[in-house]
């Protein structure tokens, strides 16, 4: 096994509620009202959609806003995973990702642990480029059991609420995550910060027309016959475990751009799609930020 190379579980589509868009020679992400499950493939229109986004949609509506989902793992925190994380918007590059107390950061030594005083309180973060990055994987169908679909969030409403509900299915299933019926649904509210405008996250929910003792029933009868055929849960999640922990950074380079693009609001220019051609001096500014503050804290002590 390559070490430093964080070993995820193996993605065949995406599943998104916005899109990027071209206006006026600049690529911006705008939100949408409903889910759109795509492939990994993109054209010059951007990510073609995966066959289950047209079969669902004739089976829920026009407009899809809940997906039947199982999970890969019993273990919440491998379902979904997040970080407070600040990407290179240049290169894509994870340059610090975070947990509000540690972090691992790229510094012109290679990757360093510092403390996390989360963005708010990080004088790397003012720039407001350090933001809550969630990627939870799902199962839509059982075509490829292994195989999954990612949601990628940087919204603090997502994040938070399906951290609560994978929390409270595992206790409440004795930890039967991975057999739980269970559906993604899209969900809207008006803050203040909105303006009373309606905003959107997803949360996670047993599956439409059944009761929360009738999906256990059904996750218990899954998870003892897959034990019986000899599938052995345990021993996935220990994987994936090792495998989250085998590299410093989860997403690639070539995940990165695609993250930049999809949820930083700045403009971003049409002839930097191919941003991992382009290099950036950003981590080698953080480096020399760091020593600034390392020598500032030095002066103090002094």
């Amino acid at each position: 096994m390559l070490k430093g190379l964080v070993l995820t579980p193996p993605v065949i589509g995406r599943i998104t509620i916005g899109k990027v868009v071209e206006k006026n020679g600049k690529r911006l992400p705008e939100k949408d009202d409903e889910f759109t499950i795509t492939s990994q493939i993109q054209n010059k229109d951007g990510w073609i959609n995966h066959p289950l986004n047209e079969t669902l949609r004739k089976e829920h509506g026009n407009k899809l806003r809940s997906i039947p989902v199982r999970l890969l793992f019993n273990d919440p925190d491998l379902n979904l995973r997040a970080n407070y994380t600040l990407f290179d918007r240049q290169t894509g590059r994870p340059v610090c990702v975070g947990n509000g107390e540690t972090c691992r950061r790229a510094t012109n030594t290679g990757i360093q642990s510092f403390p996390c005083p989360a963005p708010e309180s990080c004088e790397l973060a003012k720039s407001g480029n350090c933001k809550p990055y969630g990627r939870l994987n799902v199962r839509i169908d059982d075509e490829d059991e292994l195989g999954s679909f990612v949601f990628r969030t940087t919204g603090f409403n997502s994040i938070r609420t399906l951290s609560t509900r994978l929390r409270y299915f595992a206790a409440a299933s004795g930890d039967l995550l991975s057999t739980l019926p269970l559906e993604l649904r899209l969900r809207g509210k008006s803050t203040t910060q909105s303006h009373r405008a309606p905003i959107y996250y997803v949360d996670l929910t047993i599956r439409t027309g059944m009761t929360m003792a009738e999906s256990i029933v059904k996750a218990k009868t899954l998870a003892d016959e897959r034990k019986a055929a000899g599938f052995d849960q345990d021993a996935l999640d220990e994987a994936a475990k090792l495998g989250f922990e085998n590299g410093a950074f989860e997403d690639s380079e070539e995940e990165g751009v695609a993250v930049v693009e999809e949820f930083y609001s700045d403009e971003i220019p049409i002839d930097n799609r191919d941003k991992s051609e382009n290099k950036s001096n950003l981590a080698t500014k953080l480096g020399k930020k760091v020593e600034q503050l390392n020598l500032s804290e030095v002066s103090i002590q002094g």
